[in-house]
């Protein structure tokens, strides 16, 4: 598993320095006007291609390993993980697509994470099986499509919940990092060897990337990258609730609550203001934190250092905010009535800190 890691980390850092040379020989441009710039200069976000050579690599070798080699780390790496790298292709292909051109509609990439989702389901046998209620999982026993379903909303929505929250330098691919480490602890526990590989090998190649992309944001994920980490983690708690029984549905919905409910609350906003819920705006809770909290903190004459600065200084924030969920999360993976208590308590938590920062009532320890 370890040197699994260790070829992830180093194929992501090779590849992604490779695309940020190329890409800055060719001088992609991109939209001046977009509410979600917080940098100075073109910082090319073709950081996804990185990400995915870092983990299919290592993910190939891995099944190279268990089918052909003896599986000498018993890692058990059938041909199973061949079909997770062919679904999650269309997804991918096509933020990075988006990244390249610029010019690919909202339907269009919301079709192609559809599309992995399906794969997901019909090649791949992923299935969501119950919801720890135990009312709603009779019905699932009889009525299995239901769960075929779930899995396709999961599977087509997470990735752009991902792309939701990836906004500042470092954000979203920590997020990532921390969830992938707290899927792996959990399916250490239960013996899943082979699942807890694919996710360290995953959490090794974003940080693979983030050494570009923090602090210095040389590069950014963009949609690819997104949109791997949400389809690779959407897969990963779909497969270890299926597998083990003894895990809780809802300690993935905990893990992943940040940017699920940041995904919901946005598309809340928008249709409340009479505004697609496809149109991209600067109100986002990392947005908010970089305007309210952190914009005052730096004052330097440099406008890109100290833009860059402040863009860094907001991570922090969030990456605590992740852990709030992610720690109860691990401690009570089993018990799926705390685990909804946590849901909820956050839901709540968060709408009280997005009003306080809109209100400018903000305790002076936080800023």
């Amino acid at each position: 598993m370890l040197w699994l890691a260790v070829v992830a980390f180093f194929s992501a850092a090779l590849v992604s320095l490779l695309v940020l040379r190329w890409a800055r020989r060719r001088n992609f441009f991109y939209d001046e006007q977009s509410p979600q710039k917080f940098h100075v200069g073109e910082i090319p976000r073709l950081g996804g291609i990185g990400l995915l050579c870092g983990i299919l690599i290592s993910w190939l070798l891995g099944m190279v390993s268990s089918l052909f080699l003896g599986d000498p780390a018993i890692l058990r790496m059938g041909d199973w993980v061949g079909l997770w790298c062919v679904a999650l292709l269309p997804a991918v292909v096509g933020g990075v697509a988006e990244d390249l051109t610029q010019r690919l509609s909202v339907r269009y990439r919301l079709f192609l994470t559809m599309s992995t989702a399906l794969l997901a389901v019909a090649w791949v046998g992923l299935s969501v099986p119950r919801l720890g209620l135990f009312w709603v999982d009779d019905w699932m026993v009889s009525m299995p499509w239901i769960g075929l379903v779930l899995a396709v909303l999961a599977i087509t929505g997470l990735p752009h919940a991902f792309n939701i929250i990836d906004g500042y330098n470092g954000l979203a691919a920590m997020v990532a990092i921390i969830i992938c480490l707290a899927l792996a602890h959990v399916a250490l526990q239960v013996g899943d060897r082979a699942l807890a590989a694919l996710l360290v090998s995953t959490a090794a190649a974003t940080a693979g990337f983030l050494v570009w992309n923090y602090p210095r944001g040389m590069i950014f994920a963009g949609d690819g990258g997104a949109y791997l980490w949400g389809v690779v983690i959407a897969f990963a708690s779909i497969a270890l609730v299926q597998r083990h029984s003894q895990v809780s549905p809802w300690f993935p919905m905990l893990l992943l609550i940040y940017p699920v409910w940041e995904t919901v609350f946005s598309m809340y906003r928008k249709w409340a203001r009479g505004v697609s819920p496809g149109m991209a705006d600067a109100l986002h809770f990392h947005q908010l934190i970089y305007r309210r909290i952190v914009r005052g903190v730096f004052d330097d004459d440099d406008e890109a250092r100290d833009m860059l600065m402040r863009n860094n200084r907001t991570s922090p924030y969030l990456w605590a905010f992740t852990l709030l969920t992610v720690v109860p999360a691990v401690l009570f993976w089993r018990n799926t009535l705390v685990l909804m208590l946590c849901c909820a308590l956050f839901v709540v938590l968060y709408a009280m800190a997005y009003i306080s920062i809109v209100r400018f009532k903000l305790p002076s320890w936080l800023q």
